[in-house]
């Protein structure tokens, strides 16, 4: 058992992310850090939207367990990440949840947006995967073992 997985049952992280070899790859992160936590994935933002509403592809129960963490990449299809970002934190049943923004922007101006709208944290996606396994160690032990989550307290104050 590792830190990462200190509660009764580990949290959902969401992952809303286009790009096939981005998804692998933080797959192995996760692999490499020995994250307990149950990665699942969207392909955009409307696949995020409706797996949040439990509506289309996710409405049968149990297919899609609230996230206790989402990572949004801003660059996607269809629905694009700063709009998911808008709508979720516009949401009342929604706006509770952390969303990481992981993305290969480094653009000043989605910088300033993503944090106006809500975002809880903004990282640009390592280039090497030695890199992306520090990060996700980093986010790790960060989101799971320093910060409370909504969603986890067991009766402590």
């Amino acid at each position: 058992m590792t830190a990462h997985d200190r509660r009764k049952g580990a949290l959902v992280v969401l992952v809303a992310e286009d790009d096939d070899d981005d998804r692998l790859m933080l797959q192995e992160a996760w692999r490499e850090n020995r994250m307990a936590n149950d990665l699942r994935f969207v392909a955009d933002g409307e696949d995020l939207l409706d797996y949040l509403k439990q509506r289309g592809a996710w409405a049968a129960p149990g297919t899609a367990p609230r996230p206790g963490l989402i990572l949004l990449d801003l660059n996607m299809p269809r629905k694009d990440g700063r709009e998911a970002l808008a709508e979720i934190k516009g949401d009342p049943d929604l706006k509770s949840i952390p969303v990481i923004v992981l993305t290969t922007s480094k653009l000043e101006e989605d910088i300033v947006r993503s944090y106006a709208l809500g975002v809880s944290s903004f990282i640009t996606k390592p280039v090497s995967f030695e890199s992306l396994v520090n990060t996700v160690r980093d986010v790790g032990r960060y989101w799971f073992e320093i910060v409370r989550l909504p969603g986890e307290s067991e009766g402590s104050t």
